[in-house]
C-alpha cells in the first residue's frame, strides 16, 4: 500500500477528538459526562471521510485494518481475560484477602508509599503495566475503603508504580522495542534509565508518605486467608517466570474458581457470572482500543504522523534539541495512539536517524524514547493504564491524574536530564568523541 506525503490536514481527527471532549466536557460543566467512546466515532467518522480512497468501502476496510492489528488485537484479550480474573478474584474474596495481607505488612502512616513501592517491584518483575494494575487496583480500593482515604490517590499509586516498571523493566514490551530499534543492548539502556529515574522515584515515593499520612486511617487487620491470597500470588510468579499474559489471566481465574468452589466461596452459576460480569466490564476499554487503532492507521495513511515527525526534526541545530525532538515525536503519537509501545514503533526509526546524525548514543536515545512513551502513556486519561485502573477502581481517570506524581516527576526529571546533559557518561555516542 503505498503512503501519501505527509500532510497537516490527516491530523484532523485528532483535533476532533481533542476538540469534541473538551468542547462538550466545558458546555456542560463536568469532565465525567462526555463519554470517550463518543468523542473517539467522532474521530473515527471523520477520519474516514477525509482518506483519499475510491470508495467508501475502502476507507472502512483501511480503518477496520488498523482496528485489527495484531497489537490492538492482542490488547483486546488481555482486556478480556484481565476482566475475568478480576470480577472472579473480587467474587471468591481474593481481594479481601489480599487487602489484610497488605495491611498487616505496611504500616498504616506509608500504605500509599508501600503500595507505591509495591506496584514498583511487581511492575518492573512483569514488566507489564497493565499486568500489575489489573492484580493491584482491586487492592488498592479495597485499602481505600479500609481506611478512608482517596479511592483516587490509591488507583494513582497503583498506576505510578505500574509505569515505573513498565519503563524499566528487561522484559517490557516497550523497552524492547526501543533498545532494538535504536541497537543499544537492554543492560545498557537500564543503567541510563536508572540514573534518571531513581532519584524521581525516592521523591514520589516520600510525596506518597506525606499525602498518605494526613488521613484518617487506623484499622485493625482481620486475620489473613492465605487460600484466597494464592490467586494473586500465582498470577505474579507465573508471571515472573515468563508464562504469556493469556495463559496466566486464564490460569488465574480458572484457579479463582476452583478455590472458590471447594470453599463454598463461588457456585457454578456465580462463578460463570462473575466471569460474565468482568468481561462486560471491560467492553467500553475494548471499543476506544479498536477505534483507536482504526483512527491511527487512517492517520498514517494520509500522512499525519508523517507531517509531524517531518516538522519535528526540521529546524534542529544541536544535541539537545535533537533529544527534545526524541521526545516530542514519541510523545505526539502516544497522543495518538495511546500506546506507547506502537508509538515506540512508529517513532523509533526517525529517532535512530536523528541520534545517529547529532551524535546521541543509541543507550540514550532508547532511554528517552522510553521515558517519554511512559510519561506520556501514564498520564493518558483515555490510555489504557488509566482506563483500566479507574473502571476496576469505580471512578474516572479525570479523578486518578491529580495525584499521579510519578509520570509528572518523570517528565521534568528528563527534560532536565537533557538540559543538563545528565547522565554524562551515557549522553553522547563513544565514536563521536
Amino acid at each position: 500500500m503505498k503512503q501519501v506525503s505527509p500532510h497537516f490536514w490527516a491530523l484532523t481527527p485528532l483535533f476532533v477528538f481533542l476538540g469534541s471532549y473538551l468542547t462538550v466536557s466545558l458546555t456542560i460543566g463536568d469532565f465525567y459526562k462526555m463519554p470517550i467512546t463518543v468523542a473517539f466515532i467522532l474521530a473515527s467518522v471523520v477520519a474516514i471521510a477525509i482518506t483519499k480512497r475510491p470508495t467508501l468501502q475502502a476507507r472502512v476496510e483501511l480503518f477496520c485494518k488498523g482496528a485489527a492489528n495484531a497489537n490492538i488485537m492482542l490488547m483486546v484479550l488481555i482486556f478480556i481475560l484481565a476482566g475475568g480474573f478480576a470480577q472472579t478474584a473480587k467474587a471468591m474474596g481474593a481481594v479481601d484477602a489480599a487487602v489484610q495481607l497488605t495491611l498487616s505488612i505496611i504500616p498504616g502512616n506509608m500504605l500509599a508509599a508501600g503500595l507505591f513501592l509495591a506496584a514498583c517491584v511487581i511492575s518492573i518483575s512483569v514488566g507489564t503495566s497493565v499486568g500489575t494494575i489489573v492484580a493491584l487496583t482491586p487492592v488498592a480500593a479495597g485499602l481505600a475503603a479500609q481506611t478512608h482515604l482517596s479511592p483516587a490517590l490509591m488507583s494513582a499509586v497503583v498506576v505510578s508504580g505500574a509505569m515505573f516498571g513498565d519503563n524499566l523493566s528487561f522484559i517490557s514490551d516497550t523497552t524492547i522495542v526501543a533498545t532494538r530499534t535504536q541497537g543499544c543492548q537492554l543492560t545498557d539502556k537500564f543503567k541510563t534509565n536508572f540514573n534518571i529515574v531513581m532519584p524521581l522515584a525516592l521523591l514520589t515515593t516520600l510525596l506518597y508518605i506525606f499525602v498518605g499520612s494526613r488521613g484518617a486511617h487506623f484499622f485493625t487487620p482481620a486475620p489473613v486467608n492465605w487460600l484466597h491470597v494464592l490467586p494473586y500470588l500465582a498470577v505474579l510468579a507465573a508471571a515472573i517466570m515468563g508464562v504469556n499474559v493469556l495463559v496466566v489471566l486464564l490460569g488465574g481465574t480458572l484457579l479463582c474458581g476452583i478455590i472458590g468452589l471447594s470453599t463454598g466461596a463461588l457456585t457454578l452459576g456465580s462463578w460463570i457470572a462473575a466471569i460474565g460480569a468482568g468481561i462486560n466490564a471491560m467492553g467500553e476499554l475494548v471499543i476506544i482500543t479498536l477505534l483507536a487503532g482504526g483512527m491511527l492507521e487512517m492517520m498514517r495513511f494520509n500522512g499525519g504522523l508523517a507531517w509531524i515527525i517531518q516538522k519535528a526534526t526540521a529546524r534542529i541545530e544541536s544535541r539537545k534539541g535533537a533529544e527534545l525532538s526524541l521526545a516530542a515525536v514519541v510523545g505526539f503519537a502516544n497522543v495518538c495512539t495511546a500506546n506507547n509501545t506502537i508509538a515506540l514503533i512508529m517513532a523509533g526509526p526517525i529517532a535512530k536517524e536523528i541520534a545517529q546524525k547529532f551524535h546521541i548514543a543509541p543507550n540514550r536515545a532508547a532511554s528517552l524514547l522510553d521515558i517519554f512513551s511512559c510519561v506520556v502513556q501514564g498520564i493518558l486519561p483515555y490510555g489504557a493504564q488509566l482506563l483500566m485502573a479507574a473502571g476496576l477502581a469505580g471512578i474516572s481517570p479525570i479523578q486518578i491524574m491529580q495525584y499521579l506524581y510519578y509520570p509528572y516527576l518523570l517528565g521534568v526529571g528528563a527534560l532536565l536530564a537533557i538540559w543538563l546533559e545528565l547522565p554524562r557518561q551515557f549522553t553522547t555516542r563513544t565514536d563521536s568523541i
